[in-house]
């Protein structure tokens, strides 16, 4: 018979952990009743003496090992080494799964979130003659009913960013969902002017805080290499509702009335449940929020965590990018509702082009700004964001340009399409950007403050570009447009830094 052996060669600790797997029956030479290997039985249960009498009526109740009772076999074998290949890689596979399902469960709650925004504010676009007529509203008053949701959108964006850095992302998404549908769904009840200008400005606080914590939410549960795919991704969400707006209302706007259309706006109160029940607050959140709590019982100063809006500002850097970034966000937004609103009214008006009433012209554009906001994305993980945003803002310079020269109902829906592609593809940039710049205490208020700033300044995109109509031409029109794009470039080139990859402090 062959010496045993003790295993002490490879250390007292491991060598003890050895001999114990041993005297279980779990290798080749153990102590025991069999000579031989361990039996079939031993290979299946990893306890010999469980295919015996005092097994069997032992097997069924808590086992001691090493790690003392109730102790797992893994958390007892790893600090000896005796981690199988097996175990690691399973428990590997599941970690990562688990982080996928929940980085996954993250993204689909903000593009839903998203998605509700652009499906709200369009519809209430169709609605509004309807809505004019029944209530008997003057064209000032029916135009001040979207007015006064952006207003409502950029208050509640500031508002709910600096809320979401002190009291979680997912908390206050769910809350800003919640919002959104409650008072969407009250506006169906509204008997006249009044009591709905105060819903849908309610209703706006909701859908501004939505964007921004979305994107924070998405950049904080997703890795660096995908991090500007995913939040792009977010961006989708918009074009996704402003398409099924554009394909649902002519369908639905006849049967159910503009109260029934409101009425579905209740929807998103489930998605609100939904996502507070499955969706956690980040990992990265949650330990920088316990390490105030502890820096605050140690009384310690915590006066970054309380004064989000102050690291935007905090330094010379910071505050030259967070100039440039509420530049960008002014920009896009200027164009984006300067081209949406005026362009149909041109197009119908200068070439009698009756396709933007049919919402074709609408849904080719809005389909080319999707095409350019998921291209954004993917260009801007492998080549940087900064490239990519002049790569783009470029491409609208150019676009515009030329669209500006085009006359047949054929080149104008393709360049449409085209132009939407850079106009409004560089949605997909700002989440990850904005994370990259700013720090956990301060990131959800900064995605949401610069964002809003350029949302307020997006509203005279409109004023503007019809006033220049109106007094020179269409054509003066899109050259200003063109020419923002330039001070794009100039704000890029020397205001933003490029972050791609950084990791999230």
């Amino acid at each position: 018979m062959k010496t045993r052996d003790d295993g002490d060669s490879g250390g007292e600790t491991a060598g003890r952990a050895r001999r114990w797997g041993r005297a279980q029956g779990t290798g080749r030479r153990r102590r025991g009743p069999w000579a031989g290997g361990a039996p079939h039985c031993a290979r299946r249960w990893p306890f010999w003496f469980a295919c015996g009498p005092r097994g069997r009526r032992l097997h069924s109740r808590e086992f001691s090992g090493p790690g003392g009772p109730g102790a797992d076999l893994v958390s007892v074998a790893a600090p000896y080494g005796m981690l199988s290949m097996t175990v690691a890689s399973s428990s590997t596979s599941s970690r990562a799964s688990a982080q996928r399902g929940y980085a996954g469960r993250a993204l689909l709650a903000a593009v839903l979130g998203y998605a509700m925004d652009g499906f709200d504010l369009l519809i209430l676009g169709f609605m509004l003659p309807v809505i004019a007529v029944d209530l008997h509203l003057s064209s000032t008053q029916a135009g001040s009913l979207v007015t006064w949701t952006l207003i409502g959108a950029v208050a509640g964006g500031i508002v709910f960013g600096v809320l979401s850095d002190y009291f979680g992302r997912v908390r206050m998404l769910t809350w800003t969902i919640l919002i959104f549908a409650v008072f969407t769904g009250l506006c169906a009840l509204a008997q006249g002017y009044s009591d709905l200008l105060a819903y849908r400005t309610i209703a706006g606080l909701g859908l501004g805080g939505e964007f921004g914590i979305g994107m924070t939410l998405v950049a904080e549960a997703w890795p660096a290499a995908k991090r500007a795919r995913v939040s792009s991704y977010v961006g989708l969400g918009w074009q996704l509702g402003v398409l099924a707006a554009a394909l649902l209302t002519p369908l639905l706007l006849p049967v159910i009335g503009w109260r029934g259309m409101f009425a579905l706006g209740l929807v998103p109160a489930v998605v609100s449940f939904i996502v507070r029940r499955q969706v956690e607050e980040p990992a990265l959140f949650v330990e920088r929020a316990e390490h105030a709590r502890q820096l605050k019982r140690a009384g310690q100063d915590t006066g970054a965590r309380k004064l989000p809006l102050r690291r935007l500002i905090a330094d010379a850097r910071t505050t030259r990018a967070s100039v440039g970034v509420a530049i960008l966000c002014s920009v896009q937004n200027f164009g984006y509702y300067g081209l949406m609103i005026w362009l149909p009214s041109y197009l119908s008006k200068t070439f009698g082009y009756s396709l933007t009433k049919s919402g074709l012209w609408t849904s080719a554009t809005v389909l080319g700004m999707a095409l350019g906001i998921w291209l954004f994305g993917i260009a801007a993980d492998r080549f940087g964001r900064k490239p990519t945003f002049l790569f783009y803002q470029a491409g609208a310079v150019v676009m515009v340009f030329v669209y500006a020269h085009l006359s047949t109902p054929f080149a104008l829906l393709i360049g449409g399409a085209v132009m939407g592609v850079f106009v409004n593809g560089m949605i997909g940039g700002y989440g990850a950007l904005i994370s990259e710049l700013y720090p956990t205490e301060a990131r959800a208020t900064a995605q949401n403050v610069l964002f809003n700033i350029g949302r307020a300044v997006g509203g005279f995109g409109p004023v503007a570009v019809g006033a220049l109509a109106a007094r020179f031409s269409f054509g003066a029109a899109l050259a200003l447009l063109a020419s923002i794009y330039l001070l794009d470039i100039l704000t890029t080139l020397f205001l933003i830094p490029e972050r791609r990859g950084a990791a999230l402090d």
